[in-house]
């Protein structure tokens, strides 16, 4: 059955990306709208997004209003096509015109992300437009959804309409947003499911009213109710359990492809891998790295903070430098006390580490085409893409058993398996796995059988897609039973 799903979101590639978030924002209503449903999606009127629309035919299509603080407040609309699916950019003055997507708290984003919220809700009501599924996205259109649950379950356009949460990254929660929820008329709940300190934050009341919750991947949908990564929501995932899932993410397959990447020296795929040793050279050359083919080559792009895990990857990645086991390339910036170990090693090692502060996206593709280790080390991982694109790149991802990371990478036993996997934190765990890769390196058949397995691989966001129209349907099934 084809379903009318509006989705919520603070951000959607292209019109506006911050981090990973966009990137599914972006990928999957189009897959989706590819398996015959009307997919739209709503995002705040932030001028980058607006900029961007303009190659999308982006038109100014009406105007809505939202009540707030008691006094009605114009909505102007603008409507704009990507992929196929209309992204309707909603204005007003309570969606600062400062191009920050987030704010330092919230006094910031409280009142941003509360009237979108209810601007979402007021556009279909314009639209005359009755959506089956409503799916939000994190915490930030967290009031859509419990004014569904809460208010909207008594009005007939809405007493229909199914509520999925999906979460991408837990500890962020826009908390202590009672002001701002009730300007919208809306009070902290009573849910005795909630924490007390989560009855006015967005992430709490969304998780507490959604039909259906699901994260970014079943590992993440299984860590996220216990205490270590539950962020104080585990127990009311625990007491939601049954409605609790996980979804992978995908990957774009034609955007990720080692045979039309302008940034690689030399096309190759997994028929061509010899190929792959000419962006080897070009990127040893382009780093300061010295030539060598034979020597392994460990690469990292990535933000540099303590979710991502390099706070214990230094330590490791200095003693293989050390022995002389390998090269070593970073790109990627984020905490002064995580970059700082990094950048003594490019002083230590010159000719061996290079450390490029930043995001460079041609520098980006010739490490994924070109180093043979690659490295997430992270302490936990929601879902990531990097190591996916690894993988088609057939550079072999060195992981911990974390979220996605677990779910996508199957530890290398000979003759099978796609990367390495460790499982304790700590730099001992990650350097004992590193030099079990290293030494495999060195068989040259079982490596290339190991870059093979992993270029074969594929993520795919129609299957994901396939994926969250079942999960459409027992949202709408659990919102049936309750009604009956």
């Amino acid at each position: 059955m084809a379903l009318k799903v509006l989705v919520l979101a603070s951000e959607a590639a292209p019109l506006v990306k911050v981090g990973g978030l966009g990137d599914v924002v972006g990928a999957l209503p189009s897959a989706l709208r590819a398996l015959g449903h009307d997919v739209r999606v709503a995002l705040p009127a932030y001028p980058v997004a607006e900029a961007q629309a303009e190659r999308y035919g982006l038109q100014r299509v009406g105007r809505t209003q939202v009540v707030w603080s008691g006094s009605p407040v114009p909505v102007p609309i603008g409507q704009a096509t990507v992929s196929g699916v209309p992204h309707y950019l909603l204005g007003g003055p309570y969606v600062p015109r400062d191009n920050r997507v987030y704010g330092s708290g919230i006094d910031e984003d409280g009142p941003k992300y509360i009237f979108y919220s209810m601007a979402a809700l007021a556009l279909c009501r314009e639209l005359d437009w009755q959506p089956d599924v409503v799916h939000a996205h994190d915490s930030h259109p967290g009031a859509a959804v419990y004014w569904l649950g809460a208010k909207g379950k008594r009005d007939p356009f809405w007493r229909r309409t199914a509520r999925v949460v999906t979460v991408h990254n837990l500890p962020f929660q826009n908390n202590h947003a009672k002001a701002y929820l009730a300007a919208a008329g809306l009070r902290p709940s009573r849910d005795p499911r909630l924490p007390w300190w989560a009855k006015d934050g967005l992430m709490g009341l969304a998780l507490a009213y959604a039909d259906e919750i699901n994260a970014v991947s079943p590992g993440y949908a299984r860590e996220i109710m216990g205490e270590e990564y539950g962020a104080g929501l585990d127990g009311l995932l625990r007491l939601r359990a049954a409605n609790v899932s996980g979804i992978l993410n995908g990957l774009d397959y034609e955007k990720w492809d080692p045979m039309h990447d302008p940034a690689l020296a030399t096309p190759f795929d997994a028929d061509t891998l010899a190929r792959r040793a000419d962006t080897r050279a070009a990127l040893q050359h382009s780093t300061g790295l010295i030539a060598n083919p034979n020597i392994p080559v460990i690469g990292v792009v990535s933000r540099l903070d303590h979710q991502k895990g390099f706070d214990i990857a230094a330590l490791a990645v200095r003693a293989v430098l050390k022995d002389g086991a390998a090269q070593f390339v970073l790109l990627g910036a984020g905490a002064e006390e995580i970059q700082a170990p990094f950048e003594a090693l490019a002083a230590e090692f010159p000719g061996r580490a290079s450390v490029n502060l930043g995001f460079n996206v041609p520098l980006a593709g010739r490490i994924y085409g070109g180093c043979d280790v690659f490295l997430m080390p992270s302490r936990y991982e929601p879902c990531g893409t990097s190591q996916m694109a690894a993988l088609r790149y057939g550079a072999v991802p060195l992981v911990r058993a974390t979220g996605g990371l677990r779910d996508t990478v199957q530890h290398y036993r000979r003759g099978s398996g796609t990367g390495f996997v460790f499982h304790a934190y700590n730099s001992q765990a990650l350097l004992r796995t590193l030099r079990r890769a290293l030494a495999v390196f060195e068989q040259k058949d079982e490596w290339r059988a190991l870059q093979k397995r992993g270029m074969a691989v594929r993520f795919t966001w129609a299957r994901a897609a396939a994926d969250y129209a079942a999960l459409y349907n027992r949202a709408l099934e659990a919102k049936r039973k309750r009604r009956s």
